[in-house]
């Protein structure tokens, strides 16, 4: 997280010498992270404030810029963080387990991190509707990343494994649905019926059903 340069605060014996070195610092920045996320998830960026991320993390609005640069810089910093987040969880492990396995994994990862870590996703998805104006050049990783995810689906796809697509739009089509549980949440429990999706038990049919359709739906072998 992009921060000033850190200066004592009154009466506080834990004040770091140098930035990010101690733990309190650290905790702090954690707060602020965490109460940005929630901000930003439902305000935007346009509509989110340094007072309310800072009343947030119950900090002053002082006290918040004596940790950040700007509001501007905090945003970026949450979306770079999504990213390194999703790195891991689009990952894919070794092509030869095939894709029933590989998919099946990825599904289930992308699954839970829509369980647990929705505001992040509306964030992701927000600023995609936006057009990307603040991500749009951190996302060259991420672009290699799917190249290459896709460059092995069409392999699966050479030898027999899968049905012949567009693997690109395959990733799209995994993509939007296990997303739809991040940004749809509230819908989805309403019409199933659901109080949340927090059930343990829950979860695991969800996951079952989504991956099995979607395995179905590209032709899995």
């Amino acid at each position: 997280m992009s921060a000033a340069p850190p200066m004592a605060e009154e009466g506080d014996a834990e004040a770091p010498a140098t930035r990010g070195r101690s733990r309190k610092y650290t905790q702090v920045l954690g707060l602020i992270n965490q109460a940005a996320i929630e901000v930003f998830a439902t305000e935007g960026l346009a509509g989110a404030s340094t007072q309310a991320i800072a009343d947030k993390a119950g900090l002053s609005k002082a006290q918040l810029h004596y940790y950040i640069e700007s509001k501007e810089a905090l945003y970026r910093q949450v979306l770079q963080d999504i990213l390194t987040d999703w790195i891991v969880v689009f990952g894919f492990s070794d092509e030869a387990f095939g894709p029933r396995k590989v998919l099946g994994d990825l599904i289930h990862r992308k699954m839970m991190f829509s369980f647990e870590h929705p505001l992040r996703s509306r964030i992701f998805t927000a600023e995609m509707m936006r057009g990307a104006p603040v991500i749009n050049n951190m996302m060259d990783t991420s672009k290699q990343r799917t190249d290459q995810a896709a460059a092995v689906i069409q392999n699966w796809m050479n030898q027999g494994l899968m049905d012949s697509a567009d693997p690109m739009l395959v990733l799209f089509h995994i993509w939007a649905v296990t997303q739809f549980y991040a940004d749809h949440a509230t819908q989805a429990a309403y019409y199933r019926g659901a109080a949340t999706l927090g059930d343990d038990r829950d979860r695991r049919y969800l996951i079952e059903q989504v991956t099995e359709f979607l395995l179905k739906g590209a032709g899995v072998k």
